[in-house]
């Protein structure tokens, strides 16, 4: 084959041409008539003439590329070259780099027969694709059967002016890139063993088992971004706070790998640590606002934390730049928490405040984080909207329901962005179920008749209850000592409730004074100061909290025998 004929077609070679030609001579000449260097008069002086005939020579000497022979600079180069032409691309060439790689070819063949690697490779298509839009492809790092990586580039060629389709051809052009793709492959592995070592740390420091209160049906979904995207920190979480109350939260550290798993654990506990005091929720945001400072002054978290109280139906929260709570009632239609929300933990000088949003019987609250509603291509608000109308339609338990809204948001295994999901029903219970959930209070005026009204309402009700005897007994004593405590102590309103649910009786007094008592050791010569040790000694559980209105409530419950 005619190889000269052929590189007087290849791609920009008539241009070069064409350029060397108008600019051939690179010395300029001199006022004398001498050649001097371009560029060089006035005070940079001539160049003498026998350093510029050498000069000369020394160039006209050089080979121009055009000159070069093309068969032995292609059958000398390390990469791997094959020329082929006609619509089926018969082989017209191969160097020996190509040989060596493959073997000896056959000229005069189709490349399908000629070439078999390159129609396992898939590259027999691209040919055609060159062939008829005359624009270069490439294929890159692609694993041949010799077990070494190539990327493979196509340039169409023609033959001296015909315009025949027999004289156009395709000169493949293949690049050992071996080296690279080990080293990408190796790049790979570290990064899915990062985000390996992320999403174990991120699981671990996540509820293993999520605390069930009595009154409410929780459930919760982590999915972790695909393999594309790092392992970001959000988090949920489930607190059962005594005397029927449940905390729930959920958070979302910005960033993204093990520095946000960490950070999202620290702050996992110091809010189940926070909640052990009772606190509302914006004053547990507050403390855990500067806590983020604390641990990293330039990273940020988003939270919500709600308290679900069963006697007032409704979800008290408060959030830190989070997304709003949307709440499903009874008739199917869905409400989304307003304001307040205040910005990210973290950025510090804020005083949150919390909110309301109804709970009552039947309904589901749902609380999530922006990988659940945030798309590169569409606003946010949309987003949020989307999940309305898909929690408006979305029945069943709450781990069918988190399963259904991740469905509908388009979440899968290979999701740009991780997720968080918590549900929470309050059931509407009727009959036989209706019987074991019972709310009974007595408002307390003050007085000596106070005590003795307060016991005979409790004995009553807990009869009425059918509770067994030891349990009567130990829930009078309770009511009994948490009046009289709230008697000598606090201020009125004071209100005595009992509550049962299918696991436990809760005995709460409220009133006015916002003191919390706390269990102290008792001399043997003191008249008072045992009531609260006695609660604690026959009680399960018991606690005081401070109440949003002023006052106090202090509460205990005892655990139903089982059957």
């Amino acid at each position: 084959m005619n190889f000269t004929r052929w590189s007087a077609r290849l791609p920009g070679t008539q241009r070069r041409a064409a350029a060397r030609a108008e600019h051939a001579d690179p010395l300029d000449r001199g006022p004398d008539g001498r050649e001097t260097p371009e560029g060089h008069e006035g005070g940079a002086g001539p160049v003498p003439a026998a350093r510029a005939e050498h000069l000369t020579e020394d160039l006209l000497a050089a080979p121009a590329v055009d000159d070069l022979p093309v068969r032995d600079v292609l059958d000398r180069v390390p990469a791997l070259v094959a020329l082929v032409h006609g619509p089926d691309h018969r082989l017209g060439y191969v160097n020996d780099a190509y040989a060596t790689a493959f073997g000896t070819r056959a000229l005069g063949h189709p490349a399908g027969d000629a070439l078999p690697e390159l129609r396992e490779l898939g590259l027999l298509p691209l040919l055609d694709q060159v062939l008829r839009s005359k624009k270069p492809r490439t294929l890159k790092s692609r694993k041949a059967p010799d077990g070494r990586c190539y990327t493979f580039c196509c340039t169409p060629v023609g033959q001296g002016d015909g315009d025949g389709e027999g004289d156009e051809g395709v000169l493949v052009f293949a690049t050992d890139v071996t080296d690279h793709a080990e080293a990408a492959e190796r790049l790979r592995a570290a990064e899915r063993r990062q985000r390996e070592t992320a999403v174990t740390l991120q699981r671990s420091l996540l509820p293993q088992e999520l605390e069930q209160p009595d009154d409410l049906r929780i459930a919760a979904t982590y999915q972790p971004g695909g393999t594309e995207a790092a392992v970001g920190g959000d988090w949920y979480d489930v607190i059962t706070l005594g005397g029927g109350r449940t905390a729930l939260v959920i958070g979302d550290v910005m960033g993204r790998g093990v520095r946000a798993a960490a950070i999202m654990g620290q702050l996992r506990t110091a809010v189940r640590a926070y909640a052990r005091l009772d606190l509302p929720p914006h004053e547990v945001l507050q403390l855990l606002d500067g806590l983020a400072a604390e641990i990293d002054a330039n990273q940020i978290a988003t939270c919500v934390y709600a308290i679900h109280d069963p006697n007032e139906g409704r979800l008290v929260y408060a959030s830190a730049g989070h997304l709003p709570i949307l709440v499903r009632d009874e008739s199917g239609a869905v409400l989304r928490a307003a304001e307040p929300t205040g910005p990210p933990l973290g950025t510090g000088g804020w005083m949150h405040s919390s909110g309301t949003i109804p709970l009552g019987p039947g309904s589901t609250a749902v609380l999530y984080t922006d990988g659940l509603v945030e798309r590169r291509d569409a606003d946010l608000d949309e987003g949020i909207e989307a999940l309305e109308h898909a929690l408006a339609g979305a029945t069943g338990t709450p781990q069918v329901i988190c399963d259904r809204l991740l469905r509908s948001a388009g979440v899968t295994a290979d999701h740009d962005d991780d997720v968080a999901v918590l549900v929470l029903q309050h059931p509407a219970r009727h009959g036989p179920d209706g019987d074991l959930f019972r709310n009974a209070a007595l408002e307390l005026l003050g007085g000596v008749e106070a005590a003795p009204r307060a016991r005979a309402f409790a004995s009553g009700v807990l009869t009425s209850w059918r509770f067994p005897i030891e349990l009567h007994d130990a829930g009078v004593l309770a009511a009994s000592e948490l009046v009289a405590n709230s008697l000598q102590h606090g201020t009125p309103p004071m209100r005595l409730r009992l509550r049962r649910t299918d696991r436990r009786l809760i005995v709460e007094v409220t009133d006015g004074d916002d003191h919390l008592p706390r269990r102290r050791r008792a001399e043997p010569g003191d008249e008072s100061g045992r009531g609260i040790a006695i609660v604690a000694t026959i009680a399960t559980n018991w606690g005081s909290r401070r109440t949003p209105g002023g006052g106090k409530a202090v509460w205990c419950e005892f655990a139903l025998p089982a059957g």
